[in-house]
């Protein structure tokens, strides 16, 4: 299975509301609970209406459309990382899955997936 490195910092936000975020930017992520906006984009992009933010993320994606009927994809690559104590925020959407990993712990991550067999890419 490949897994495709982004190259951009991420950032993970609490915003006010949706209005200054750009829905059109290239990584745009956004969850509406009763308790919160959360966007998650690149840092680059993080909106001046930001109540909260969290920095240095990265990410790589899950290649490939993901049919709804595979199981544990995700569930194994978090636990290889879990076991190398490398914890992870994950966004899924309909077609993939992303994984955001603090910068400092990056490169380990992939290095360690690679050596688990999977094919890093970008």
């Amino acid at each position: 299975m490949q897994i495709k490195k982004i190259d951009y910092d991420f950032s993970v936000c609490k915003v006010a509301d949706y209005s200054l975020v750009d829905l059109n930017a290239e990584y745009c992520f956004t969850g509406k609970t009763r308790e919160e906006n959360s966007l998650v984009c690149v840092t680059g992009d993080v909106p001046p209406n930001a109540v909260q933010r969290e920095d240095g993320w990265r990410a790589f994606r899950v290649e490939g459309v993901l049919d709804f009927s595979l199981i544990g994809i995700l569930s194994r690559i978090c636990g290889i990382l879990a076991e190398n104590e490398i914890s992870v925020f994950v966004i899924s959407t309909f077609d993939t899955d992303y994984v955001l990993i603090k910068k400092d712990h990056f490169q380990r991550a992939l290095d360690i997936l690679e050596n688990a067999g999977y094919e890093i890419v970008g």
